[in-house]
């Protein structure tokens, strides 16, 4: 059965476009220091925020939940209450550009499909901190849509979210490309909604074996390719 071409597609942002800089420990040290809580090591914030994430079988992207993962990141480093009072000052410094990088790839393919004509649009896990953060980083004026889940109320992988974004494209979501780097969130809850999915893992090497398609960089598949 001949498939649908592709009419537009769905980014995710987290681990797909941007990332962290240098990374979540780094930004939280960061804080920290300047806070009053003395010198902390990246390595063990890193650490202790990638098991607090991990345990959390779903996650809302409220205020609250936020504040509870950055409690359970310090705990052991500081007082309860001294994590507690530093989380508004960390909350507001992942709003910023300067707390996350851009992949070297991502503006050059954005362009590419831009002077194609390619519907682009952005499905992320986040909260109402995304949209400006994106304009910040000079992002937003590449995307049609921008479908955030926190203000909606519907996370990936919940097929709701990506037909919001098709419905907003004005596509049928068999002719909609999502790519994003989570298997779970992206692939899976793209391809129950009925999009076709790509996922990234920028942690690949060409000599990496891996059970499904998966790319390194978003250049190394065709459609995707700056001129």
């Amino acid at each position: 059965m001949k498939r649908h071409p592709i009419q537009a597609i769905s980014f995710d942002v987290g681990g797909t476009l941007i990332d962290p800089r240098p990374s979540v420990g780094h930004v939280y040290s960061q804080v920290a220091e300047e806070q009053g809580l003395g010198l902390m090591q990246h390595e063990i914030l890193n650490r202790q925020f990638a098991v607090a994430w991990r345990s959390r079988k779903a996650f809302d992207y409220t205020r609250p939940a936020w504040a509870a993962l950055v409690r359970e990141t310090f705990r052991g480093l500081c007082e309860p209450e001294e994590s507690d009072a530093l989380f508004p000052a960390l909350y507001a410094r992942f709003a910023e550009a300067r707390s996350w990088h851009v992949h070297e790839d991502v503006v050059p393919t954005l362009e590419a499909l831009g002077r194609g004509g390619m519907p682009l649009a952005v499905t992320s896990n986040w909260d109402d901190r995304l949209h400006p953060l994106l304009e910040a980083l000079g992002l937003a004026r590449h995307f049609r849509v921008i479908s955030v889940s926190g203000p909606i109320g519907l996370h990936k992988p919940d097929p709701r979210l990506f037909l919001r974004t098709c419905d907003a494209l004005g596509c049928d979501p068999a002719g909609v490309l999502h790519v994003g780097d989570s298997q779970r969130e992206d692939v899976a809850g793209a391809e129950a909604a009925g999009l076709r999915a790509l996922r990234v893992d920028r942690s690949l090497t060409r000599h990496t074996a891996v059970a499904i398609p998966t790319l390194s960089m978003l250049t190394e598949y065709s459609a995707l390719s700056p001129d």
